[in-house]
């Protein structure tokens, strides 16, 4: 059962979206009248002509890419995170690759990964597109593990290192439940990037269907509802991934403040 804060805290939710969707619709029809900004009335309507299968299709396709990087992304961040712990040697190497990989821009090396990766088949996931969603996600989660690893009791250490275990033994055994909070903020994170990252290796990928395919023929067509309501429609996919973490991190980590909130 939600708490009352929680009650609260959704219908300040609910009410500050309405209050935008007003603040929109008020400005369609007066300040933005004459600019190409359509009504949410247009944006729905439009969203309704092109259909539940239009948007299952080519999201389904987008979020398979964004599932599959995601994956791979959080595997790798998670176990070069445990090797530093495992290795401190190595650190600052694991490290500047993390960072390397968050500074350079995703528009820059989506060209240089299509080269590499080249043209998916038809139907088939595009890799630049997987490849940049993993991509997306690895920083973020690198650094929460890290510094959750980091945050284990020194007392829970201790009692590991008297019973004979060493670190790999205080890694599975501390570390990694202590880290369960710092993970889930970093995937809460990095999901909705994933998906992001996913939409501009489409740009890129040669793909015959997915939300940038979508977002090209609106472009096109010069279909400005449509192109709304397919932006609208990124925006509650990555929403719902972003709530959806949280969700399991107050259901996983319930001891933790960082997870209810």
């Amino acid at each position: 059962m939600l708490s009352p804060d929680r009650l609260r805290s959704a219908a300040y939710a609910l009410a500050g979206v309405m209050g935008v969707i007003a603040l929109w619709w008020v400005l369609t029809l007066t300040l933005l009248r004459d600019a190409r900004v359509p009504s949410p009335a247009g944006v729905v309507g439009a969203a309704v002509d092109n259909g539940w299968d239009f948007y299952a299709h080519h999201f389904g396709m987008t979020l398979s890419e964004a599932a599959t990087g995601f994956v791979y992304g959080t595997l790798a961040a998670i176990v070069l995170a445990a090797v530093t712990l495992l290795v401190p040697q190595i650190e600052p190497v694991i490290m500047q690759v993390a960072v390397i990989s968050y500074c350079i821009p995703l528009v820059a090396i989506a060209p240089v990964l299509f080269i590499v990766i080249g043209n998916p088949d038809e139907g088939e996931r595009a890799g630049t597109a997987t490849a940049l969603a993993a991509l997306s996600v690895f920083f973020t989660t690198v650094v929460g593990t890290v510094l959750g690893l980091r945050s284990a009791d020194r007392a829970s250490l201790d009692v590991v290192a008297v019973f004979g275990g060493g670190r790999l033994r205080q890694l599975t055994k501390v570390r990694l439940v202590s880290a369960l909070p710092s993970i889930l903020a970093a995937l809460r994170i990095g999901a909705p990037l994933a998906f992001l990252g996913a939409i501009l290796g489409e740009y890129v990928g040669g793909v015959q269907q997915g939300v940038a395919v979508t977002l090209k023929i609106a472009q096109q067509n010069i279909d400005v509802e449509g192109a709304w309501a397919i932006g609208l429609g990124c925006a509650l996919v990555a929403g719902a991934f972003y709530g959806l973490f949280a969700l399991v991190a107050t259901l996983v980590t319930p001891w933790s403040k960082g997870a209810a909130s």
